[in-house]
């Protein structure tokens, strides 16, 4: 069998029958069949081995190193307001992006919120982000220096002219509570 090791973030496919591991390292795509490892989830980082010997590579084994989730949505639902407040002061400074910390009422941080202004011309930045040409990982790996993963990424794609990354630090907590409530 020819076969190879890695880290990887699992991503949605192209379709509803594949997974798209990317390399946490070098963010190298592969395709894999999602029947190869259907218990994974989107934003799973594991550590598996690649099964090469066939007509397209599968998941020979692996694990699950963190249970992080991501999801990925174009709505029409309003955006909250702290995605509002980065993205405005992008805009006001001149940048096409801002990160700020997210609070509890009790002040303790909660989340990070990334805003990306849209592109002009052809590019889909939530694509971009949904098919891991614009990874996800050196965000969720900075949100990771100060707080333990695993998370709940939400990249979303508003009636607005940005798209938000939203890293919320307790997938168990009442923000990500909010977030599943308001936006699935």
């Amino acid at each position: 069998m020819a076969a190879t090791e890695g880290r990887f973030r699992v991503l949605p496919g192209r379709d509803d029958d594949e997974w798209l591991l990317l390399d946490v390292e070098s963010a190298d795509p592969t395709y894999v069949p999602r029947e190869s490892a259907p218990d994974l989830a989107s934003g799973n980082r594991i550590e598996a081995t690649l099964d090469w010997s066939g007509d397209e590579p599968a998941i020979a084994d692996w694990t699950v190193l963190t249970d992080t989730r991501f999801r990925f949505l174009r709505t029409r639902e309003p955006i909250f307001e702290a995605a509002e407040t980065c993205f405005e002061a992008a805009r006001s400074a001149g940048d096409a992006m801002n990160a700020r910390v997210t609070q509890d009422t009790d002040g303790r941080a909660n989340g990070v919120v990334y805003t990306f202004a849209d592109q002009s011309g052809q590019r889909d930045l939530f694509a971009e982000f949904r098919d891991g040409e614009k990874p996800i990982e050196p965000l969720v790996a900075r949100a990771a220096e100060d707080e333990e993963p695993p998370f709940s990424v939400w990249v979303i794609d508003p009636e607005e002219p940005f798209v938000v990354v939203f890293i919320v630090l307790d997938p168990e907590g009442l923000l990500a509570e909010t977030m599943a409530e308001t936006y699935l």
